[in-house]
């Protein structure tokens, strides 16, 4: 029931504005027409829906890339393993908005981290970083981060690290080691975080507004315009339904490769 309610429910009333027709400014007729969906074949929005799948593949590449390190040293060689979970936990306990305007300060020309790096030579004077995709990338790795390294931090919690040890006294290096060893064994917790990161950012809404100034658009800023400022409900429910599918494709596709690795040993 609680399933039923609060999604089933929610994802049928958006699928039914999908298939309805918008008359006057803000007037919802609701037939059945496809118009909404063949008018996303339009070249423009095919670029939106491609930065947006950029945007959402380079957050979970890059947060796998920062977290499964820190991941890595949290789970084998941290004395402090709680205290560094709990800083890694912390910035859930703020805002994610009040989080997300904090880099308008630290991203700001006259922040003094740029003024001193300037007056060194290390970055250019007429270099800026706020109101741009870098802006955007920055503030989505910064705030999805935790949510990569908790899954890797748990699979690698729960590995037997002996494994590893045997693997090199039968002559793997460490490289070698990682590769057949480690890396098979916490799988399951990089296909976790991914899911976790990758599904979020491509409906991702504020950071773009926030430290890309709105300038560039993506999925998530489309559908946010089609609903508040241009009052198409039918198109803006349209596109949510695409988004949708797409997840609803990255979930079934994870599950599918979960259970492989649970059949076969990972």
């Amino acid at each position: 029931a609680w399933y039923a309610l609060f999604f089933l429910g929610p994802l049928g009333i958006l699928a039914l504005f999908s298939v309805s027709e918008r008359v006057g400014f803000s007037t919802v007729v609701y037939t059945f027409q496809l118009d909404n969906f063949r008018d996303l074949w339009d070249p423009l929005y095919g670029q939106v829906f491609w930065r947006t799948l950029k945007l959402a593949f380079f957050g979970t590449l890059a947060t796998l890339i920062v977290g499964f390190p820190l991941a890595y040293y949290l789970a084998r060689y941290a004395k402090h393993k709680n205290l560094l979970l709990l800083l890694i936990v912390v910035p859930f306990w703020t805002s994610f908005l009040i989080r997300t305007y904090s880099w308008l300060i630290i991203l700001d020309q006259d922040f003094p981290l740029f003024r001193a790096l300037r007056s060194i030579g290390v970055v250019p004077d007429d270099m800026r970083i706020l109101y741009t995709e870098k802006a955007v990338y920055i503030g989505v790795i910064y705030n999805y981060l935790p949510l990569m390294v908790l899954p890797l931090y748990a699979a690698l919690e729960r590995m037997d690290w002996s494994l590893v040890d045997a693997a090199q006294d039968l002559g793997d290096n460490a490289l070698q080691a990682f590769r057949r060893v480690t890396l098979p064994l916490v799988m399951p917790g990089v296909l976790a975080g991914s899911l976790l990161t990758f599904i979020p950012l491509t409906g991702e809404y504020l950071v773009p507004v926030i430290l890309g100034g709105d300038l560039t658009v993506y999925a998530g800023n489309l559908i946010g315009t089609q609903f508040v400022t241009s009052r198409d409900w039918p198109f803006g429910a349209a596109i949510a339904m695409v988004v949708v599918g797409a997840m609803t494709v990255a979930v079934l596709l994870y599950a599918r490769l979960a259970r492989q690795e649970e059949q076969y040993g990972g």
